[in-house]
């Protein structure tokens, strides 16, 4: 059956059967010729590319705290790197899916819901039918992770849509829209692939002076529903996380390019902006403390003399992770070491330290993890070490091996097999440790992804003096 796209343009194809096996059979054996006429092309090679070139030119002002330039200019010593993260899929365990009952007055969807108001507004403007036309019946998902928050409401969108066009064919029974794993790799929405060009400078004291940064990324709000958010070119869910930065740097400018010309569906992924800024800017800190010659926690910590709360967690995350002490050694050509990271999100502050290992043939090894979580009133402690053990697994996954890449402007990877997500056996150990507080309760589902991937680059730079500043780590320590 061919049905018009809600969300994609042009017409897509559904094969209706009375079971998912027999409808999958079906699609199989399709043989469809599509028009790429006016397609998007572009590999992820030149996008990145393309971003690189951008991030030579000033953007949107962001933040203008001070000169950063001029004081560059006066450092003592300067620091210049570029962070590139991929473009990322959702990959839960569940592949999207959806039930559509529709009737003459009337549309009854069963969803994995993640944003029930917003599917229910487009869902009626799709069918002609007010809100309250439109019943949601919230599921249990075997995962989301932002994707069934989808901006424009495509998959369910998508299924309102065939139920539709098979109901305007005489087909009134409810459609179970399945997606495969293949469909959900290739055909969703990811996280946008980012390029950080970051500049610090240091007084001869080794203290921050001066910090510069461009990010250039595609806005996940522009052209849906909250575009609203989107103020003065500046989309929030691309810079949260480096707009406020806490340390004390006495210049802090940071700029935004949003590139509109990119055709790569994106939107939030687990702790959204936060998943890249946290990578750079916490990668830049620790760099900057090599630079200086002191100490990567003692060098934060200095620098959030103004932050107790940012602090509390430091101090309490090195506290358990027996930072001043010796890493025992690892064996016969094993590398060893410890790095660490802090992040403010969802209104949460998390530190980790991650210890790795690097044996003779570059094989690296997470082997622990400590983290600190002030998430204000522990309403329920052990929810909130399974969400940190969650991300922090989560996060591995992406710092390690996930990436999606794009040829010719379609997406390489299928599967598991090759969007490859953590194994049993890379999981490390991980100590949770909450801090005990007073304030109100705020997020811990996304808070503990953002500082996994720098502790583990920080901890690799520890044990081999090498720099991580792109991920997925794969392949780089044995390049």
């Amino acid at each position: 059956m061919r049905f018009a796209s809600p969300t994609r343009g042009g017409d897509l194809v559904a094969v209706l059967a009375s079971n998912t096996w027999a409808a999958m059979q079906g699609r199989d054996a399709l043989a469809l010729e599509w028009d790429d006429g006016q397609a998007f092309t572009m590999s992820s090679d030149e996008i990145e590319s393309a971003y690189r070139a951008l991030a030579g030119t000033p953007g949107r002002p962001v933040t203008q705290r001070g000169d950063a330039a001029a004081r560059l200019d006066e450092a003592a010593q300067v620091i210049e790197a570029d962070y590139v993260v991929p473009y990322l899929a959702h990959a839960a365990m569940e592949p999207l899916n959806c039930v559509v009952d529709l009737q003459d007055d009337h549309c009854t969807i069963h969803n994995g819901e993640q944003w029930q108001t917003l599917d229910q507004q487009l869902v009626g403007e799709l069918l002609g039918l007010a809100p309250e036309q439109i019943t949601i019946h919230q599921l249990y998902a075997g995962g989301s992770f932002g994707r069934r928050a989808n901006p424009v409401s495509d998959y369910v969108l998508e299924a309102a849509a065939i139920a539709r066009a098979a109901r305007a064919q005489g087909r009134g029974a409810p459609i179970k829209m399945v997606w495969s794993r293949e469909d959900d790799t290739r055909g969703g929405h990811y996280r946008p692939l980012n390029v950080h060009r970051a500049r610090l400078g240091l007084d001869e004291a080794g203290k921050p002076v001066a910090w510069q940064q461009r990010i250039v990324g595609q806005s996940i709000l522009t052209g849906t529903a909250l575009e609203s958010m989107v103020k003065d070119g500046i989309d929030p869910t691309s810079v949260e996380g480096i707009a406020d930065l806490p340390y004390a740097v006495p210049a802090l400018n940071v700029e935004l390019h949003s590139p509109s010309d990119i055709g790569v569906p994106v939107q939030w992924w687990r702790s959204v902006g936060h998943t890249h800024t946290a990578f750079s800017t916490e990668s830049l800190i620790d760099e900057a403390a090599v630079a200086a010659g002191q100490d990567p926690y003692r060098y934060r910590r200095e620098l959030l003399a103004e932050h107790p709360r940012w602090r509390g967690v430091l101090d309490l995350a090195a506290e358990q992770a027996g930072w001043t002490s010796d890493l025992a050694p690892g064996g016969e050509g094993v590398k060893r070491g410890r790095g660490i990271a802090i992040h403010q999100s969802f209104s949460s502050y998390v530190a980790q330290v991650a210890e790795v290992s690097v044996d003779a043939e570059n094989r690296l090894k997470v082997e622990r993890v400590v983290c600190a979580l002030d998430c204000g009133v522990a309403v329920n402690p052990d929810v909130i070490r399974a969400q940190m053990e969650g991300g922090i697994g989560f996060a591995l996954a992406a710092a390690l091996h996930s990436e999606i890449t794009l040829d010719g402007g379609q997406v390489v990877q299928s599967n598991f097999n090759d969007f490859q997500v953590l194994r049993l056996d890379e999981m490390p150990r991980i100590e949770v440790h909450i801090v005990a507080s007073g304030e109100p309760p705020t997020g811990v589902g996304e808070p503990g992804v953002p500082p996994l991937a720098p502790a583990v680059t920080n901890a690799i730079h520890a044990a081999t003096g090498r720099r991580i500043r792109r991920l997925p780590i794969g392949d780089q320590l044995g390049a």
